[in-house]
C-alpha cells in the first residue's frame, strides 16, 4: 500500500492542501480539484483548535468515501500521535508535518502511512530522510525560492523533495525545474470569494492550469 501511495505522489505531482474548512466545504472543494485533474488531498489538523480536530478526521473520512480508488487522501500537520491515530482510522493514506518528528515518522511507517515532514536546512532533510520520511517537503519553498531547492538538492539527490508553502501556478514549474517532484499547494485551490460564491468551477479551473504548469 506504501509504494503504492508513493506512486501516485510521484505520478500527481500536486497535492491540494485544505486548511480551516468544515468537512462538507472540503468534500466540494476535493469534487473541484477532482474535476481540475488533482488525485490527491491533503486536509489539515487546525492546531490553535483542538476542538476541531475531529472535523479534519470527518472530512478525510468524506473525502476518502466519495472518492475510494479515485483520490488519496491525507492528513496535514500532523504533530501528535492522538492526530496520527485519528488520521489513519479516517482513511488517511498519507502523514504531512511542517517539521521533523523522527519518533512520529517511524509510527507512521510502522501504520503503513506515507510520511511527508517539513524540512528548512540540510540537516533536516538528512534526519528526516534518515527516519525513513518517504518525501521530504521544503518548507516554506515559496520564501527559499526555486535556486535554494536546486543547491539543496546537489549533495541530496537521493532524497525525494516535495515544494510547500509559497506554492501555486505561477511558480510550480520552476519549482519542478529544480528538482522537486511534487508541490503542496493551497491559494488559489482554496479561494475563499470563490468558496462564498459557490464558484466551484473557478476553483476547478484553478486546479486544471496548476496540474498543465506542473507538467514540465
Amino acid at each position: 500500500m506504501r509504494q503504492e501511495i508513493i506512486d501516485w505522489v510521484l505520478a500527481s505531482r500536486i497535492v491540494a492542501i485544505i486548511r480551516g474548512f468544515d468537512p462538507e466545504v472540503c468534500l466540494k472543494l476535493a469534487d473541484a480539484y477532482y474535476e481540475g485533474g488533482i488525485r490527491m488531498v491533503e486536509v489539515t489538523f487546525p492546531q490553535a483548535h483542538p476542538e476541531d480536530f475531529h472535523k479534519t478526521a470527518e472530512a478525510i473520512k468524506a473525502i476518502s468515501d466519495r472518492f475510494a480508488g479515485k483520490v488519496q487522501v491525507g492528513a496535514g500537520t500532523v504533530l501528535t500521535r492522538e492526530q496520527l491515530l485519528m488520521a489513519r482510522d479516517a482513511g488517511s493514506k498519507y502523514m504531512i508535518t511542517p517539521g521533523v518528528n523522527t519518533a512520529l515518522i517511524r509510527e507512521a511507517r510502522e501504520m503503513g502511512l506515507v510520511t511527508m515532514p517539513g524540512a528548512m536546512t540540510p540537516t533536516e532533510a538528512v534526519t528526516a530522510h534518515e527516519a525513513g520520511a518517504d518525501f521530504v517537503k521544503i518548507f516554506p519553498a515559496g520564501a527559499l525560492g526555486a535556486k535554494y531547492v536546486k543547491d539543496i538538492r546537489a549533495p541530496l539527490a537521493h532524497i525525494r523533495f516535495l515544494a510547500v508553502g509559497g506554492v501555486g501556478p505561477a511558480n510550480v514549474a520552476d519549482f519542478m525545474k529544480a528538482g522537486c517532484v511534487g508541490a503542496g499547494v493551497g491559494g488559489e485551490l482554496t479561494n475563499r470569494e470563490y468558496i462564498a460564491a459557490g464558484a466551484w468551477d473557478r476553483i476547478a479551473a484553478a486546479a486544471r492550469t496548476l496540474m498543465e504548469n506542473a507538467r514540465v
